[in-house]
């Protein structure tokens, strides 16, 4: 089952602009998709394609890299004949997947593009982690582009609602709630994407099997694994402190603040100890970091403070199956529980999680905004995201406050509001309940995130 991909679009966009000038660079988690989406794109759009696949350490295409770069001739002829592919000028493909394996082949991208026989896609993840750009000079033809798990509209895709995305936009652009039955829907839809996540693998096995939960579980703890077997292959230097991250996420998110509180991990420690820790975990894009921002009315990125930190899963449902690891499967009947809001389970921690999914695929940088009061002795502005408009002569900046129940207060949102708001542009609460304009706050489902 081939999978509609928001990425496909994007390489078209690059074929279109940058064909003969430009690689692209598809950086991504481990199991996202890369291969698939390239093979995919290399068949529709071109006469040919060769995908070279460096993870099988193949010496005799390796030697090809050292020994006939510097005679392009020789070097594509070697190739065309060791795949079995004729090569046509300027409507074939070159792929090199996961180049982060063979650094060479990604320095060799200044001189293949140069000659400008054939468009070239490089795959990867962990593309900037020091071992694997020591030796190698970073190529300037090169663009880069991030690919991540299925969003909701692209499980939408998957189940053919098509439609239902229509109407999902329509009534956010209007700002009037979705029809009740068709919300309804949208909520139990969702869930299921929570509960799955956009991990393709999961997504296929979840569709091929009638959306039995137990196979989806068996293949997330196996994704788990593997991102498990990768930290335990990095640098010693500060394995044990990956791994450390990696184990308490859930823990983490499971917290009131959810940010990272570097003393429970080890006594005396700091965000200084850990920088490289979470530098990998965000590189491989198994986590989305999150940022505090200490004074969004003049700008996010320029005000972010590294040393609060909060650490999402970079995918949900991997979230969950990691939540419970003490279990070797999770029981579907769980996941049902769960979706039917029967199981005594911290919603938040996954409402939270997928929110900050959702935002990161739709482009955004994730911030989060806390004021501490001396008086109180603690927090009393806390907002769970900020997003920007970007924009350099009209900044304005767009709180969010998620809930996963129905019933809440918006005491911080509030205060937040009036300390900032000459620079607000709007505000969201994010809640399961059907769209609500009250008070210049726009209240939205969940479902709405892939509209901001």
């Amino acid at each position: 089952m081939i999978l509609k991909r928001k990425a496909y679009l994007k390489l078209l966009d690059w074929k279109k602009e940058c064909s003969g000038r430009k690689a692209i660079l598809l950086e991504g988690a481990r199991r996202i998709g890369k291969s698939t989406l390239c093979q995919e794109f290399g068949k529709n759009e071109y006469e040919s394609y060769i995908l070279i696949d460096f993870a099988k350490k193949d010496k005799t295409v390796e030697k090809y890299f050292t020994d006939y770069i510097n005679d392009l001739d020789t070097f594509f002829m070697m190739l065309s004949t060791y795949y079995g592919k004729k090569l046509i000028n300027r409507r074939s493909l070159i792929i090199f997947d996961e180049v982060q394996m063979f650094p060479q082949a990604r320095a060799a991208i200044k001189y293949l593009v140069e000659d400008g026989r054939y468009d070239y896609i490089e795959t990867g993840s962990l593309i900037s982690i020091k071992e694997n750009i020591k030796d190698i000079v970073l190529p300037s033809e090169e663009r880069r582009m991030r690919m991540y798990p299925l969003d909701f509209e692209e499980f939408l895709w998957a189940l053919g609602e098509d439609l239902l995305i229509e109407s999902i936009r329509k009534s956010f652009s209007k700002k009037v709630p979705l029809e009740e039955s068709l919300h309804n829907k949208a909520m139990l839809l969702f869930k299921q994407y929570m509960l799955v996540g956009g991990m393709p693998k999961p997504v296929v096995l979840f569709l091929e099997s009638a959306k039995q939960f137990d196979v989806v579980d068996a293949e997330k703890r196996d994704i788990l694994n593997l991102y498990r077997n990768d930290i335990m292959k990095i640098n010693s230097q500060y394995r044990t402190k990956v791994l450390n991250i990696f184990d308490q996420i859930p823990s983490f998110l499971s917290k009131h603040e959810k940010r990272v509180c570097f003393k429970d991990i080890k006594e005396g420690s700091s965000i200084d100890h850990y920088r490289d820790t979470f530098f990998w975990l965000a590189d491989s894009m198994i986590s989305n970091e999150c940022f505090r921002c200490n004074d969004p009315s003049i700008g996010l990125s320029i005000n972010e403070e590294r040393t609060y930190v909060k650490c999402y899963m970079g995918d949900t449902g991997l979230l969950l199956s990691h939540a419970f690891d003490e279990n070797d499967l999770l029981d579907g009947t769980v996941y049902t529980h769960i979706l039917n809001d029967k199981l005594s389970f911290n919603k938040g921690m996954l409402y939270e999680n997928i929110i900050a999914q959702m935002l990161t695929a739709n482009g955004h940088k994730l911030y989060f905004y806390t004021h501490y009061s001396e008086e109180k002795h603690r927090n009393d502005i806390e907002v769970d995201f900020l997003i920007s408009n970007n924009s350099k002569l009209k900044y304005k900046i767009f709180p969010i406050e998620v809930k996963s129940s129905e019933r809440y207060t918006l005491k911080s949102l509030l205060k937040f509001k009036e300390k900032f708001k000459e620079r607000i542009g709007g505000y969201y609460v994010i809640c399961p309940k059907n769209l609500v304009l009250k008070d210049d706050i726009l209240r939205i489902p969940p479902y709405m995130t892939i509209c901001l």
